[in-house]
Formats: structure tokens, sequence, C-alpha cells
């Protein structure tokens, strides 16, 4: 009995962090001298904290209910979802890493590798990713053309320096929350694990 219920318990919190990253995608906003179409929010939060709780896998779980929820609710210029696809892939790569990095180095200094770690690897990742399939596809399907030193542009001082931007304000507003938070989730979810 007491398995059955800890397994509900650990649904339903993975079931509201999922959804209270959902909620939060859509509080997004752009930063100023970098293209509109690329916004900050703070839905890699929940998933961190899912992340310290359960494990980076479950973080990652996250991540896909909250942009599949958000595909459901929003759908795409294209019909296909590239930026909940492009969102998925980097925010699942920030918070495996910070995860990851953050048990292997106890205390606060593995916290801060893990979040410096995860922002260096979102930015290099998506911008491969941008300039070799986020881009190709968006000018596919939307016939929107970014082409040659266009494109290189775009990438090296648009959406590389954008990702690590938001790779630190995320951080920055998820260090306090952790460091206020862990004894109490360390207590309350030892049971769930």
């Amino acid at each position: 009995m007491q398995r059955s219920s800890s397994h509900v318990l650990k649904l339903v919190v993975i079931s509201l962090l999922s959804a209270v990253a959902f909620i939060m995608q859509y509080l997004d906003f752009p930063l100023p001298a970098f293209p509109s179409f690329l916004k900050v929010d703070f839905s890699d939060v929940p998933a961190l904290v899912a992340g310290f709780i359960f494990g980076p896998w479950i973080a990652v779980l996250v991540q896909l209910i909250k942009n599949g929820l958000h595909f459901i609710f929003t759908g795409s210029e294209a019909g296909i979802p590239i930026g909940e696809m492009a969102n998925f892939v980097a925010g699942s790569i920030f918070v495996v890493c910070t995860v990851l990095i953050a048990r292997q180095i106890s205390g606060l200094k593995g916290l801060l590798a893990g979040l410096l770690t995860g922002t260096l690897m979102m930015a290099a990742v998506l911008s491969v990713l941008n300039y070799f399939v986020i881009l190709p596809a968006y000018a596919f399907l939307i016939n929107w053309t970014v082409e040659g030193p266009e494109k290189t542009a775009l990438v090296l001082f648009g959406i590389a320096p954008f990702n690590v931007i938001k790779g630190l304000l995320i951080a920055f507003v998820f260090l306090p929350l952790y460091v206020r938070l862990k004894p109490k989730l360390e207590q309350q979810f030892q049971m769930i694990r």
C-alpha cells in the first residue's frame, strides 16, 4: 500500500511541475538587441526542480509534457512543432547537464558548475542545431530563408549569445529558490524517489 501511494504522489508532483512549466512558458519576453522570435521564459525552473527531486530523466519528461501541451494548445505556423522541439532539446540539455554535474560535485559549487555547464552546452548545441536543422526547417516549411553570412551572423551573434543569457537568467532565478527549498524538498520527497 505504501509503495502505490508513493507512486501516485510522484505522478501528482510530476504532473504539477509539468503544468507549472507549461503555464510559465506563456510568460515569455524578448531581450533587447536580439531577434524578436527569440524569447526567454522560466519554464525550465520546474523541470530543474523535478530533476533534483526525481532525477534528470524525469526533468526531461517534464520538458516533454510542457512542450507537448504547448503545441496542442497553440499549434505552430507550419503545423510541425519546430519551436517546441527546439525548446525541448534546449531545456533537456540544460536540466540534464545541471542535475548530473550537481550530483557529482556536492554543494553549491556543484550546482553552480552544473548551471554554467548546462548553459554553455545548451548554447553550443542549439547553435549547431539552428544552423544545420532548425533554420533550414523554417526555410522549407514557412519560406523564411536566411542563408550564407546572414545565417552565420544570426547563429553567432543572435542565437548563441541569447541562449547563454537565457541560461544565466534561469540560473539566477533557480539558484536562490533551490538553496531555500532544498531542505524542504529532501525531507518531503525522500519517500517517493
